[in-house]
């Protein structure tokens, strides 16, 4: 059955289970692989994309659910990797062994677009479903913080 999706701004027609997650379609069927498998219980948030502008668990949504919706990967974010975001991350060197950032990264856009200057408790909340093993939650604070300062 063909799927018509709209990822990074791109219009695709997926021939693809519509019970397939997100994710495998966005990996397997599309190429993009920023995105990353985690749990596969929509727990850890490693695999978060934006769905029309909202952060979501790509491992648990349905390919069927995303149909006619705009779909956003840390691909789609910036063609050069230069989303203030990404530069923040970066410049605070946030990432260890980098597994959790995608997910990570596209959490803090989603709360950054909904709330332009978050207090530390807008973050915890926010950040709390994305899991990072390498424990660099005070380093993902100070980065969404630069960001909103650097907006305002």
């Amino acid at each position: 059955m063909a799927l018509e999706l709209t990822i990074n701004g791109s219009k695709l027609s997926l021939d693809a289970d519509p019970e397939m997650p997100l994710l495998w379609a966005i990996r397997d069927l599309v190429g993009l692989t920023g995105t990353k498998f985690g749990c596969g219980k929509a727990l850890c948030g490693a695999c978060t994309v934006h769905v029309d502008g909202e952060p979501v668990r790509s491992c648990s949504f349905p390919l069927s659910a995303a149909a006619g919706r705009s779909i956003t990967t840390i691909e789609g974010l910036s063609s050069d990797g230069n989303h203030p975001v990404q530069v923040a991350w970066r410049e605070l060197n946030v990432p260890q062994c980098g597994y959790c950032q995608s997910g990570q990264i596209m959490s803090a856009v989603a709360l950054l677009q909904r709330t332009p200057a978050p207090s530390d408790a807008d973050i915890d909340a926010a950040m709390s479903g994305n899991i990072c093993r390498c424990g660099t939650y005070t380093r993902i604070r100070q980065a969404i913080h630069k960001v909103a300062e650097e907006s305002a």
